[in-house]
């Protein structure tokens, strides 16, 4: 407790020596956290809400103008009797019209100067979990794709799998540019702390002669480090919480009969946690290095 008692206070003053080289420092590594924090918010409310979608499935089968009743009807007893399958439901033209308005009010004027209604009658089937064996539902798709009176047949899960892997990227992405900014910003923390270290040459010199033990030469250099990645972190994450609680409302709202608004949010507590300690990983790994030459 006193080597750390004793490091922190030295790290602080050393700190405040240094204010505006430690400003940059701190903020290098901010905008690094904040970069990779952005990515992870984004990609882990598009996980969730993927995965609250691929819980719910659906099909939806459209069918051809004219087809008739028994035609329709045998296409319904067929998908009835797939075990994939636990309800199917007739949308007419004039219900899909009808849908259409309510879901896009804005859009609904373009299609009120057409003679015709030109959304197609469907059959909207509804799945079972797609978390299980998927190769029935492709299966069941595949066949429907070729059954007589079926214009076409559009699968949930085929645009969630693709959405999934564009996640990925992103992740990927998010990642890499990252920790491009995090070796920069580390370089940046270990060049800070070298400048401290030459300020103090002469102190370190009398502490060597006196026999001062090697942590308590190192230690104030690797706590400052340690304070350099902490205090970005914390930038880091107070400046995402404001960009994400203030600009939520305004990019989502519109969104809100699409999507489940209750699902997207903040970092987890254990990313929260993860930031913080990348933070501070960082920094002390820099202030570890830059005090090699103590």
């Amino acid at each position: 407790m006193r080597l750390l008692r004793y490091a922190f206070e030295e790290a602080a003053a050393s700190l405040w020596r240094g204010r505006r080289s430690s400003l940059l420092s701190t903020a290098t590594i901010a905008i690094a956290l904040f970069v990779t924090g952005a990515f992870l918010i984004v990609t882990s409310n598009l996980e969730r809400m993927a995965e609250e979608w691929s819980g719910a499935a659906e099909m939806s089968v459209y069918l051809e103008d004219g087809l008739g009743g028994p035609e329709r009807s045998a296409l319904e007893r067929d998908l009835r009797t797939d075990a994939s399958v636990t309800s199917v439901e007739f949308i007419s033209k004039e219900m899909a019209l009808a849908r259409f308005r309510q879901t896009f009010p804005d859009l609904a004027q373009t299609l009120g100067g057409m003679q015709e209604n030109p959304l197609p009658a469907s059959l909207d089937v509804r799945l079972r979990s797609s978390s299980g064996e998927s190769a029935p539902i492709d299966a069941l798709v595949t066949r429907m794709r070729t059954m007589p009176g079926v214009a076409d047949v559009r699968y949930d899960q085929d645009w969630l799998d693709r959405l999934l892997r564009g996640v990925r990227v992103l992740r990927l992405v998010g990642f890499s540019l990252g920790g491009a900014l995090l070796l920069a910003a580390a370089l940046t923390i270990a060049n800070v702390v070298r400048l401290a270290l030459t300020a103090r040459r002469d102190e370190l010199d009398i502490m060597h002669l006196v026999g001062a033990p090697p942590a308590y030469v190192r230690g104030p250099f690797v706590m400052e480090g340690a304070l350099h990645g902490g205090m970005g972190a914390l930038a880091a994450l107070l400046v995402l919480a404001a960009v994400f609680f203030s600009a939520r409302p305004h990019v989502l709202t519109p969104l809100a009969s699409a999507l489940n608004l209750s699902s997207v949010s903040f970092l987890s507590p254990l990313l929260v946690v993860l930031i913080v300690g990348g933070g501070l990983g960082v920094g002390c790994l820099a202030g570890w290095v830059a005090s090699r030459r103590a």
